[in-house]
């Protein structure tokens, strides 16, 4: 057990037949008052379960600063940056947001920054009184991705019907992925109509997670990713651990169950779906 009461790390479950990406980590955000990871440890770890590749997320501006350092860095990292919907009220009120906005568009130029995101709504930590600076928060950054270019991941949380209505309303980015996907079937399908990529984190192998595996189930496999969330959301029977990239074999062989496909061949199409959306490492 850690100093916090927490499980120590979980060992490494039995290696993936075909690399997978990560497709959303946050390899700049420790838990449990521990140091942030060491890069070079998490990504060996990983690749020696078939987690080769992984899509770093900076979230706020110190985040999105990380995130481009450390891409340069590390051939196995891609990245994503934006300002996560929680950031936006915040910026608004200290009256910073244009400011940050412009840095954030200039670190989104470069060339191995393939996503914008994690952006969208956030209802469950942020009142009423928020809504107005994420939603035009949301609306900014899927216009920067359509200028750009680059991936748009969505992060949405208690706000599944005004996500989608936002991004009706703009229209979506030509490949737009829903992070952490918590929808239900319905939402699945609709999203999957609109082509969106659904991203299943370790919440799927949850007990209580009927619903999602239910969602998943209407998914195509070929509008599939995986993704940790790490530090967050580590997967059964490993629940309340920090979780990291090493842990997404728990994941991929979770959903093959639901899905009722064998493990190579669900790890081989989420692998190709990643390199559709994001291109080479």
């Amino acid at each position: 057990m850690s100093s916090s009461g927490r499980p120590g790390p979980p060992p490494a479950p039995d290696p993936l037949p075909i690399p997978v990406v990560d497709n959303h980590t946050h390899l700049d955000i420790s838990r449990d008052g521990n140091n942030p990871p060491d890069l070079g440890s998490v990504i060996e770890a990983a690749t020696a379960v078939g987690v080769t590749r992984m899509v770093q997320i900076g979230c706020d501006l110190p985040g999105a600063r990380f995130t481009v350092e450390v891409i340069d860095r590390y051939p196995a990292l891609l990245g994503g940056v934006a300002l996560h919907p929680n950031e936006a009220p915040k910026l608004h009120d200290r009256h910073q947001l244009e400011s940050v906005r412009a840095e954030i568009e200039r670190l989104a130029s470069h060339p191995r920054v393939r996503v914008i995101g994690e952006t969208g709504l956030d209802y469950f930590r942020t009142g009423t009184e928020g809504v107005a600076a994420q939603q035009d928060s949301f609306r900014w950054h899927i216009d920067l991705a359509k200028r750009t270019g680059k991936v748009l991941q969505i992060h949405d949380r208690d706000a599944h019907e005004d996500v989608l209505r936002i991004l009706a309303q703009e229209g979506a980015p030509a490949h737009t992925v829903l992070h952490c996907f918590s929808g239900d079937m319905a939402m699945a399908r609709e999203c999957v109509e609109r082509g969106y990529f659904l991203s299943f984190a370790g919440t799927v192998t949850f007990k209580n997670a009927t619903g999602l595996r239910n969602a998943l189930a209407v998914t195509p496999t070929d509008n599939l990713l995986v993704e940790t969330d790490a530090p967050y959301l580590t997967p059964a029977p490993h629940r309340g651990a920090v979780n990291a990239p090493y842990l997404v074999p728990l994941t991929v062989r979770a959903m093959a169950g639901v899905l009722s496909t064998d493990v190579p061949s669900l790890c081989a199409v989420l692998s190709a779906n990643s390199e559709r959306l994001y291109g080479p490492w």
